[in-house]
């Protein structure tokens, strides 16, 4: 049995859980309202203040299936009731991020500015302070979709591995590599 998905998720005050007919899990709290379409062979039922997953057989898509959609909707219930923020940093000389309401303005080393438009189930927020690198906060209820959106920011310029120089997680501890000059 999958030790995630035998867990039941507790569902805090304020926060209410809707199974309909055709398996679509909806999530609704304090901060907004979530929807998850789940696997219609994984039975959901909500008693007892709880949300539990039940699998029909041991088969390898049904054990994978099963935690996955019990993370998942913890996720949501976390999300509608606290939220989710990620912090990204800019390091590198004469890069910049600017903010336009969810138009973000992004100055990576290139020949020209990169303007990335920002879904609106996020708020994006720039910050540079002096002697600090610019950074770049980002908030949601929705984790996949703030996962996603703090990727592809990332791809755009990936830290490199000589001087740690491009976009990076708050915290991110990246592999650094000795250059040439250490050969000798």
């Amino acid at each position: 049995m999958s030790r995630i998905g035998k867990k039941p998720v507790a569902v805090p005050n304020g926060v209410t859980i809707t199974v309909s007919s055709d398996n679509i899990v909806t999530v609704k709290g304090p901060k907004g309202e979530l929807k998850q379409a789940i696997d219609r062979d994984i039975a959901v039922t909500v008693k007892d203040g709880n949300v539990e997953f039940v699998r029909p057989t041991d088969q390898i898509r049904h054990r994978a299936l099963h935690g996955l959609y019990r993370s998942l909707i913890n996720n949501m219930v976390k999300g509608v009731t606290e939220g989710y923020k990620k912090q990204m940093e800019l390091v590198g000389v004469g890069f910049k991020a600017s903010n336009q309401g969810n138009i973000l303005d992004l100055a990576l080393g290139y020949s020209h500015n990169i303007i990335f438009e920002i879904p609106k189930e996020l708020k994006v927020a720039t910050s540079q302070e002096k002697g600090q690198n610019p950074m770049i906060s980002l908030e949601s209820i929705d984790k996949q979709l703030l996962g996603q959106i703090c990727a592809k920011i990332r791809g755009l310029r990936k830290p490199e591995p000589y001087k740690g120089k491009g976009v990076k997680f708050a915290g991110e501890v990246l592999r650094r590599k000795a250059g040439k000059a250490a050969g000798k």
